[in-house]
């Protein structure tokens, strides 16, 4: 019968641990997830500087103009009581500037400075926003752009991210091609553009796909010499006379975490594990199917993998009609929470214009609330 398909989700989340952490340039970190926090490694601001256009003044006014201070430039001789110093937003105040007043906050006449309104500061001191050793951004945060300008601002040149775990796809069947129109008996690969999108949505590096006839010694060299973290075989995973993928994983000595689901469709998916710690991922050949064990299995595999795990799935009322499935789930796509239609384990048009795909347990009712799985 398989697991239920709640247990196999959760079974593909907690099946591996986060990949190690290793120290990468945090411009080439993005998309990552920071396996330590990012420290500063200099204060920000990193020294004082004006907060406005204007001038730097020192002491009690009328204050003479001494010169001018520009963002990227040295400040010059200190100030003394009644000095000032006309200078620019971003550029270091020199010292003994106890304050900038913006220019219009101020009159210059013949070189002389006189405040006509209330004097504050504007000078944004060293480490007033970050002081040295202070945390940036927490360890467990995925690596944005933002992430990435808040690193370099406080000075750090390196980041520790857990590597994303490299994502292989072996698509099978003789039925299958790979480019062109299909010829009598044939169908094109509809497994590459999805898997790919759900390993690298997950935090994986999707590394390639290779078609392969249904031949158990292509398929067994394949697995053998696949260097992926984890190996995504489509196809080969039902009891039919060219579904090799169990002989081969029991020849190997896989253990299965998972060997079928209780869920239509999406029922023969499975996920194993080698002798070596790499991770097989069997999807049924329907594509539908195929892609719901995508998100079933897959998706949080990698997920966890690249130090990312899945919260609980969000839910939302699901209306329509559905025929479920005694002891186990029914999943199908859904449009601004109604069902799209029937459909079948093979044809992906419905979920091409769906929303999300729901999972609707066998005591579901028009209406009630059910998880959602993101499309790719």
């Amino acid at each position: 019968m398989g697991a239920p398909w709640d247990q196999a989700y959760v079974i593909a989340r907690d099946a591996a641990d986060p990949l190690p952490g290793r120290t990468v340039p945090v411009e080439e970190a993005l998309g990552q997830v920071l396996a330590g926090p990012v420290c500063c490694v200099r204060p920000v601001p990193a020294f004082d500087n004006a907060a406005m256009d204007g001038y730097a003044v020192a002491g009690d006014g009328p204050w003479t103009v001494r010169g001018r201070v520009l963002a990227g430039h040295a400040t010059g001789e200190p100030l003394g009581p009644g000095d000032a110093v006309e200078i620019a937003t971003g550029a270091p105040v020199p010292d003994g500037a106890e304050a900038v007043l913006p220019y219009e906050e101020c009159t210059v006449t013949a070189g002389v400075v006189h405040a006509v309104r209330g004097q504050r500061a504007h000078i944004r001191r060293a480490g007033d926003a970050l002081a040295e050793g202070a945390v940036v951004v927490p360890a467990g945060r995925v690596v944005t752009a933002t992430v990435v300008a808040a690193a370099v601002q406080a000075g750090a040149q390196t980041v520790s991210t857990h590597r994303p775990p490299t994502v292989s796809l072996l698509v099978t069947g003789d039925e299958v091609i790979t480019s062109g129109v299909p010829g009598p008996g044939q169908v094109r690969d509809s497994f590459t553009g999805p898997v790919a999108a759900v390993a690298t949505r997950a935090g994986g590096r999707f590394r390639d796909s290779r078609h392969l006839p249904d031949d158990p010694d292509r398929l067994a060299a394949a697995l053998a010499g696949s260097g992926a973290d984890v190996i995504v075989v489509s196809g080969s995973s039902s009891k039919g006379a060219a579904d090799h993928l169990h002989t081969l994983l029991a020849a190997e000595k896989a253990t299965w975490l998972v060997c079928g689901v209780r869920c239509r469709p999406g029922h023969p998916q499975g996920l194993a594990v080698l002798p070596d710690g790499r991770f097989v991922v069997s999807l049924p050949g329907n594509p539908y199917a195929g892609l719901v064990a995508a998100l079933t299995l897959l998706e949080p595999l990698v997920a966890t993998l690249a130090g990312r795990p899945p919260g609980p799935l969000p839910t939302a009322a699901v209306s329509g009609r559905a025929r479920l499935m005694p002891g186990g789930a029914r999943i199908v796509p859904v449009t601004g929470g109604r069902i799209a239609g029937p459909g079948g384990s093979a044809g992906l048009h419905l979920a091409a214009i769906a929303d999300a795909l729901a999972v609707l347990p066998d005591t579901w009712t028009d209406g009630a609330a059910a998880p959602l799985l993101a499309l790719p």
